[in-house]
């Protein structure tokens, strides 16, 4: 029986490394890892750093935290944390530097949200807070610093809430003003004509008045110049001018949405609400995992220790580096088969070579 030579021999070794190699190779690159790791339903974006920011529901006027009910519910199930301060309808400073206590609480980054009025205690409580990744209007108002919402509101025809508010006077330790609620009667037809008038009976006997200085007041900040935006333009509304609503989501820039629905979409369309509230936290988490890559120090040029990252993008690197690692120990292997032939010219499997 013929030896094998020893050229033969290298080559079969080689051959066997080359062949693990690539398998290890194919069988990395076919396995990534799943671009969702939280609960069923979540968008992929949703995870960002490991997790998802804190959602933060500011109501508006003539309302409570209540009616975001359907909106928590979807996103408490899709594993959001979520909370609803009360806002104290008093006036766009006072309810900002009230809600911008709350959000310095929350750790990790937050999306904040606000309905209607709600819209414009947002803008001046995330000013200045690194932490408020993305802003979401609700059929909302949007001011611009120094702007005062009475004028925005008379600025486009189509909002039948003034002649159907009530005033009422308050004296309290501090002073005297004056307080606004909407008619009973004409809650339904001005606030939530989407809704079932046995449910707006309730709203009605249960709203909270918002002061009348509100509406006189400047607007302390934008903070939508700074922290990309969401807006829902409500077709239907009564409260806010429709035409109001998407002349401020333009001047923002906001990624925009505009369904059929009265001034309470979170009410009536809970599920839309939610999705875009999703859209605002999945871009935020993707900014927010962005941002701590860049400032983490390690010698990784992506920010990260280079053994952290087990997404499908570092399973593809591995992949193409064990292939490499392939070729190059497959090319080793012939070099030194060429060598050996060289060296030893006397070799039978040298001779036919040549």
């Amino acid at each position: 029986m013929t030896m094998p030579s020893t050229a033969d021999l290298i080559r079969r070794r080689f051959t066997h490394v080359s062949t693990a190699a690539l398998t290890v190779a194919l069988c990395t690159v076919a396995v990534p890892a799943s671009a969702d790791s939280g609960p069923a339903g979540t968008t992929g974006g949703d995870t960002g750093a490991g997790a998802r920011p804190t959602v933060v529901l500011v109501h508006g006027a003539f309302a409570d935290a209540s009616g975001w009910n359907g909106v928590i519910e979807r996103l408490q199930a899709n594993g959001y944390t979520v909370l609803a301060p009360p806002n104290p309808l008093r006036g766009p400073a006072d309810d900002s530097t009230y809600i911008a206590g709350v959000l310095k609480n929350i750790k990790g980054p937050i999306v904040l949200v606000g309905h209607s009025y709600g819209g414009a205690v947002i803008s001046g409580a995330a000013a200045g807070n690194p932490n408020v990744k993305s802003l979401v209007y609700v059929s909302a108002f949007m001011p611009d610093k120094g702007e005062v919402l009475g004028q925005l509101a008379a600025k486009f025809p189509g909002s039948e809430l003034n002649p159907a508010l009530s005033p009422t006077p308050f004296e309290t330790t501090s002073g005297k003003g004056t307080d606004l609620s909407i008619q009973p009667a004409r809650f339904r037809d001005v606030f939530a004509a989407d809704l079932p008038a046995t449910t707006t009976a309730v709203m009605a006997a249960a709203q909270r008045p918002i002061a009348a200085s509100a509406f006189t007041d400047k607007a302390p900040a934008a903070a939508w110049r700074t922290i990309p935006s969401w807006a829902l333009v409500a077709k239907q509304d009564k409260s806010i001018a429709p035409d109001l609503e998407r002349f401020e989501a333009e001047r923002a820039g906001s990624h925009t949405v505009e369904i059929d629905s009265s001034h309470v979409a979170m009410i009536s369309h809970p599920g839309t609400v939610a999705d875009l509230i999703r859209d605002a936290a999945g871009s935020s988490s993707t900014a927010s995992s962005a941002s701590a890559a860049a400032s983490t120090s390690s010698s990784d040029s992506a920010g990260q220790p280079a053994l952290a990252d087990t997404g499908s993008r570092s399973l593809a690197l591995a992949g193409l580096a064990a292939v490499a690692g392939a070729a190059v120990l497959t090319g080793a292997g012939l070099v030194l088969v060429t060598r050996k032939k060289r060296d030893k010219p006397s070799d039978p499997d040298a001779s036919t070579a040549r």
